[in-house]
């Protein structure tokens, strides 16, 4: 057997057969670019229309990711029947889902993580915006993908969180309400009448603009300290942390304030030494020296 021929005429037939087959492949390349040219436009539509629908940013989000994927999956199917005539859709449908159940177990982890974007986009208590804590990470929503999510912390980092572990794991959201509730320890000294105490804290209070006053303001007397009895302020203010922060940052002051007005004393804590020997006092060097 001459092995040198067999070889040529294998090559010659892969040439001529690629050369037939030319035609079919420009019609594929064709059909993928009329594919890119279809899903754009269609997400465009589907985003328009989204957004005159006033849904959440996160489901128009996930509208137009659907429809893109559902676009080149129509693409690829057409294109693909089209290069490789002998492949009718039916036999291409199986295929696919032989090789997704195949892929499914292979990238697992890629897998859940695109089903759970899925579920977030479609939940309506968590939006792009919102401020979150998962995990111990605190942040701004930015971005959500149907793999991961983005969090800007307070502190400017960028987290970039799978979708997974925003679905499996509690989500405190922050500003799910436009108002929160804040409290504050005070403590005044145990001579202090407590009920004109209480009257001058509540006092300090009422002219700070920032606290909601729809919402009850509570003052208790709450504790015994070491050194003081402790007062628990709370108040509803601005749910932003900023604002937050602003409000308590007025609430300390103000209750400062009218304490020191009122001639009210915010104990410290007083050590006291107790020796069991006598402990002997050493004179100064001077009278020593006499």
């Amino acid at each position: 057997m001459n092995y040198m021929d067999t070889l040529e005429k294998e090559l010659i037939s892969m040439g001529e057969g690629l050369i037939a087959s030319l035609p079919s492949l420009a019609i594929g390349v064709v059909i993928l670019f009329a594919t890119w040219v279809v899903g754009k436009i269609a997400v465009r539509i589907t985003g328009r229309i989204s957004a005159r629908a006033n849904l959440r940013e996160s489901l128009q989000a996930l509208i137009q990711t659907v429809t893109r994927v559902g676009v080149w999956v129509i693409g690829l199917m057409i294109a693909a029947t089209v290069v490789l005539p002998g492949l009718d859709p039916s036999g291409l449908v199986a295929g696919l889902g032989l090789g997704t159940v195949a892929i499914g177990f292979a990238f697992q982890d890629i897998f859940e993580n695109f089903l759970a974007g899925v579920l977030i986009m479609l939940r309506e208590s968590m939006e792009i915006g919102d401020l979150i804590e998962v995990e111990g990470v605190m942040g701004k929503v930015e971005h959500i993908s149907l793999r991961e999510t983005h969090l800007r912390q307070l502190t400017n980092e960028l987290t970039i969180m799978p979708n997974s572990m925003l679905f499996k794991n509690p989500v405190k959201i922050l500003t799910d309400a436009h108002v929160r509730r804040d409290e504050l320890m005070v403590g005044v000294s145990y001579d202090t009448d407590l009920d004109h105490a209480l009257e001058v804290i509540r006092g300090a209070l009422d002219g700070i603009e920032a606290i909601d006053t729809e919402r009850p303001m509570s003052v208790f007397a709450w504790n015994y300290g070491a050194s003081s009895v402790d007062f628990l302020v709370q108040w509803w203010s601005d749910a932003r942390p900023r604002d937050r922060r602003e409000t308590k940052s007025e609430v300390v002051r103000n209750i400062k304030k009218a304490l020191d007005n009122a001639g009210i004393e915010i104990p410290f804590p007083y050590i006291t030494h107790t020796f069991k020997e006598p402990v002997p006092l050493a004179q100064p060097a001077k009278e020593a020296a006499e």
